[in-house]
């Protein structure tokens, strides 16, 4: 049966999109973002060092990069749907592990375990934007899909103090416990919801055909080399938003004086306005360009990062707060959409895979250099002023970009 257009109803792809908020905010947003709000418990509880704080985040990275390495040839063989359900079963399990553990090394291995299932749930995730949506939906549905993050960590903002004043020093781990819960109904509804590919139903993509897809092999013409640039500026942003998104609590609460409630209030600041980041900037990047969409968003988050490494007060510190929230999610959803608009949908699994490589690097050194650093300062201002430094240059680079062959930028 030949695909046709979806007339009269809702199209199932923003079904998809819809599910898709449901796991990223679990498999990224729940089971890395609220690493930041849990971070001070479980240091008080366990007695961790910022050395050993970094390292647990690093190993959730470590476990990403290598999922990411592993998901375009499984996707192809697993399909995305198996490979996104069992990812959040994956995360599932151990957190439930995690909130009955003692031990430094049993926490950063199984949170290492976690981060490998959000590499197989986020990577297959995006792949299905990409199938579901033409050129011009894609940024919007690929923001909609990564405001699961920003709904996480509202969400985590508010529930966490909430457990710590009612559980005490172990509140941190019924965080852990709920986390671990309702990751596990997220991954029953994905198994449920989720379709591979609009022809298993007899549709076409949501939007307009474009006039042709790119037809250039990666590496000729003017997607030569495009991959290691979209992945450069992929890595750019993989060390700097995690070192602010990791530390920034802490540094509220260790070097602001603030009580672990008001840190929390800050930090759902960041998930308000970060639900709004990916559909936002994803669709403006549909009307200006990716490139120039790029540009703008590591532009706010120089200004995030300069604001909270300058120390100017609590005043600076919400504008850093809010600005970071602004732009957090804007990246992934533009580098989504980018690597569909270059390369195809054929290709875009693999692509988006590629570059988050690059991506799962950046992450995966700056929270692990930036608590080495402020073990040796005593502040994370530092890094945040060495963030805004490399951020200001991605910038500068990501305007240096070739015109897709689909978007008519």
């Amino acid at each position: 049966m030949k695909p046709v257009p979806c007339k009269g109803r809702i199209h199932y792809g923003w079904i998809i999109a819809a599910t898709g908020t449901l796991v990223l905010f679990s498999c990224l947003g729940l089971a890395r973002y609220a690493y930041t709000m849990l971070l001070p418990g479980m240091q008080a509880g366990l007695g961790l060092a910022y050395r050993q704080m970094g390292f647990i985040g690093t190993a959730n990275f470590t476990g990403y990069l290598l999922a990411v390495l592993l998901a375009p040839p499984l996707i192809h063989r697993f399909r995305p749907r198996v490979m996104i359900s069992a990812g959040l079963l994956l995360i599932a399990v151990c957190m439930l592990v995690i909130s009955r553990s003692h031990g430094f090394r049993a926490i950063a291995f199984l949170y290492m375990l976690v981060g490998f299932g959000g590499g197989f749930a986020n990577i297959p995730m995006m792949a299905l934007v990409t199938y579901w949506f033409h050129s011009e939906q894609r940024g919007k549905a690929a923001g909609l899909v990564i405001g699961g993050n920003g709904a996480a960590i509202v969400c985590a903002g508010y529930l966490i103090p909430l457990l710590n004043r009612s559980q005490g020093v172990e509140g941190w781990r019924s965080g852990w416990l709920l986390l671990g819960l309702i990751t596990m109904a997220a991954a029953v509804c994905a198994g449920l919801t989720l379709r591979n590919h609009p022809s298993e139903m007899g549709l076409e993509p949501v939007g307009r055909q474009p006039p042709h897809e790119p037809t250039v092999p990666c590496g000729e013409g003017n997607t030569r080399g495009i991959l290691p640039r979209l992945g450069l500026l992929y890595l750019a942003f993989g060390a700097t938003f995690m070192v602010y998104g990791t530390f920034i609590v802490a540094t509220m609460v260790k070097e602001y004086g603030f009580s672990e409630a008001r840190a929390g209030l800050y930090w759902s600041w960041v998930g308000v306005f970060s639900v709004f980041s990916g559909v936002g900037f994803g669709s403006l990047s549909d009307r200006i360009g990716r490139k120039r969409g790029l540009a703008l968003v590591f532009a706010v988050q120089t200004a995030a990062y300069l604001l909270a490494g300058l120390r100017l007060g609590g005043a600076g510190l919400a504008v850093s707060i809010s600005l970071y929230g602004l732009a957090v999610f804007a990246i992934p959803a533009i580098m989504a959409a980018a690597v569909g608009d270059y390369l195809g949908p054929s290709r875009a699994a693999a692509a988006f895979a590629t570059v988050t490589v690059f991506f799962a690097l950046g992450q995966t050194i700056g929270p692990a250099g930036a608590g080495l650093m402020a073990g040796t300062a005593g502040s994370f201002s530092g890094a945040y002023l060495l963030s805004a430094l490399v951020t200001a240059c991605a910038g500068l680079y990501a305007g240096t970009l070739p015109r897709p062959v689909t978007t008519g930028e």
